[in-house]
């Protein structure tokens, strides 16, 4: 796992200063490549071939070809065994099979189908005066670049981007209105101006001499065919590739451990790692000293039955000092509260283990979120109710007292008047999107027009089409398997595991797991008693605890409210006040001054939304306004 960046020009102290800012992800080596097309520079941490063979960028036996590359081909071994005859590898690593792979296809499709990993890498051929650059399917690594004119430059965090004195710091709005909707931001275009993610399953090719893109392709997409087989059929075609996933990421050569909640998403990794490991699996797990709401107990029960080598780690509620750093390393706005301990677990972590194994993408893939199952209520029973009857019936839940509604809903009471009233909205609409938006939006079409002073496109009907009602299950699981689970799920594992040169791997992302999963009827996912990951618990049944397996999902609880009330008191008054705000002439103060009055009607619901409004003002502090701010 590795840094990489490169322009399309010569210029060392550019790219000197863009390789110290990505020095985290590769604290091993550093190494560049430079010509008059192009620079190239490379941070390694290194996970095999510890020695300097390892080296990057790397080229061919004529140095033709120049490779830089992050991430882990997991498969490399056999088709390095099918490259043997054609070339002599100089090194153990899973690069060199990068660059002859690339020199046997005839085209970039051919390449990339036959990977099986987590990537982002540029090959630049000398003799075609070409960039060919490529991104993981899933997205699990994260590549940036920017165009402008015939200026391109790329790299593995935007920081390393911006260094570059040349390109103003800009907002862009489309990306923030993405990120205030969904709390990461899920477009192409990033939060900056004139600066883009390659999307998951993408590759690109840049013309060196005509300065400009020349292909932007996608490889792979995921499809939901269904396949008409047994449950027992896809039990065990998923228990067999989950063993296979988990250990083809056990290769390594340094130390690597695992993630554990206590649930049954990172219990199953670590059972079937214990497995393929002759001692005992380093297992780590993250709690609060303060908050009762995390899963310390759940996590040391699970250590105890598969006989880890358990790490817990308690970490104070003052953490949230550390928030600007954070907010540094996650590149965009970015306001899941949860990357704070998964930032101070990476650096507990390091002490032990560089490579890390976590339970990511299970929910996306087999229906693990409550609001699959509101749409399914929705589809199912609302939907058959005159529109009349609807509305008379959302207007009495409003009076029902919060104790009886939190047993529909766990947070109900907490969610207070704003969340009925987003409930009310779900439970009105009659538009797929609109319904689906509702539930999970930290601001909704109207909350955000009337916080923001440019008006944005609508989401509502932009994603209108990513919602089928005959698939619903499966169309809702897409939207967030493309959108959320990519730019907050992964990329907060990527930048907080990175910040101490850690390597994350999602054996659960495997793409022939996504593939299986998308042939899954959506009544194994979400059965008809309403019960989540269905088809995930029988297949693992024999592999977790009972208790683990029946237990609900648990929600991971980071103490918001409290920071508001007392460490974060003064930095929110100073970056919502009145005068910063009209300064800023992004936001209306009027919005922020109804949430500040009306935040004990509910509390939890503008918690979140004063959270990413917070995290957005210290990202605007560091990145547009180039300041550095303290807690």
């Amino acid at each position: 796992m590795c840094g990489i960046i490169g322009f399309n020009w010569n210029d060392n102290i550019l790219l000197n200063k863009s390789l110290k800012e990505i020095s985290h992800r590769g604290p091993d080596a550093s190494g560049k490549f430079t010509d008059k097309y192009i620079s190239l520079g490379h941070r390694r941490l290194s996970i095999l071939d510890l020695s300097a063979s390892g080296k990057q960028p790397m080229s061919n036996e004529s140095e033709t070809i120049w490779i830089i590359f992050n991430g882990e081909i997991y498969n490399f071994k056999e088709l390095k065994n099918q490259l043997k005859r054609q070339h002599n590898f100089k090194s153990e690593t899973d690069t060199e099979i990068l660059i002859h792979l690339y020199e046997e296809s005839e085209s970039p499709e051919e390449m990339l189908k036959k990977l099986n990993g987590i990537f982002a890498f540029c090959i630049y051929d000398s003799i075609k005066k070409i960039l060919f650059i490529a991104r993981d399917c899933i997205g699990v690594k994260p590549f940036y670049y920017y165009e402008n004119k015939s200026k391109f430059m790329f790299c593995s965090e935007i920081k390393g981007i911006i260094k570059n004195d040349e390109i103003e710091r800009e907002i862009n709005f489309e990306g923030v209105s993405s990120f205030l909707t969904f709390r990461a931001n899920i477009e192409e275009e990033t939060c900056f101006k004139n600066i883009k993610k390659l999307m998951p399953g993408y590759y690109l090719i840049y013309d060196l001499k005509n300065k400009k893109i020349s292909a932007l392709k996608d490889y792979w997409n995921l499809k939901y065919n269904i396949e008409n087989k047994s449950i027992n059929y896809f039990e065990e075609k998923l228990k067999n590739l989950l063993f296979d996933s988990v250990k083809k990421q056990l290769m390594s050569d340094v130390p690597y451990g695992a993630y554990l909640s206590g649930g049954v998403d990172s219990g199953t990794i670590v059972s079937i790692m214990s497995k393929f490991c002759s001692k005992p699996v380093e297992t780590f797990s993250v709690g609060f000293e303060q908050e009762e709401h995390t899963e310390i107990k759940e996590a040391k029960f699970l250590a105890e039955n598969f006989k880890t080598n358990h790490h817990e780690l308690l970490i104070k509620e003052d953490s949230v000092k550390e928030l600007p750093k954070i907010i540094y390393h996650l590149d965009e706005p970015m306001s899941d509260p949860t990357s704070i301990p998964i930032y101070f677990l990476s650096k507990y972590t390091k002490k032990y283990c560089t490579v890390i194994l976590t339970g990511e993408g299970v929910d996306e893939l087999f229906a693990g979120y409550p609001q699959y199952k509101f749409m399914k209520l929705h589809k199912n029973l609302i939907s058959f109710f005159p529109d009349f009857s609807r509305k008379i019936f959302s207007s009495l839940i409003k009076n029902i007292p919060g104790n009886i509604l939190n047993k529909g809903f766990e947070y109900s009471s907490e969610l207070g008047e704003k969340g009925i009233e987003r409930f009310s909205n779900f439970i009105n609409s009659n538009k797929l999107s609109e319904q689906y938006l509702n539930q999970i939006s930290i601001f909704n079409e109207q909350e955000k027009n009337n916080l923001l002073k440019l008006k944005s496109q609508n989401l509502y009907l932009k994603y209108s089409k990513n919602f089928n009602k005959k698939n619903l299950l499966n169309s809702c699981l897409n939207f967030d398997f493309k959108g959320n689970m990519v730019d907050d799920l992964l990329m907060k594992l990527d930048k907080n595991t990175m910040a101490f040169s850690i390597e994350g791997r999602v054996p659960f992302l495997d793409y022939r797991i996504v593939e299986l999963a998308s042939k899954i009827p959506e009544n194994m996912k979400l059965n008809f008693l309403n019960q989540d990951k269905f088809i995930l618990r029988k297949s693992v049944g024999n592999l977790i605890p009972k208790q683990t397996s029946n237990r609900k999902k648990k929600h991971f609880f980071v103490p918001i409210n409290n920071w508001f009330m007392n460490e974060l008191l003064q930095l929110k008054e100073d970056l919502l006040s009145k005068e910063y705000i009209n300064k800023q002439n992004i936001f209306n103060y009027n919005y922020i001054s109804k949430i500040n009055k009306d935040f004990k009607k509910s509390r939890l619901f503008y918690s979140r939304q004063l959270w990413s409004l917070i995290t957005f003002q210290i990202w605007y502090k560091q990145f547009i306004e180039n300041e550095k701010i303290k807690i």
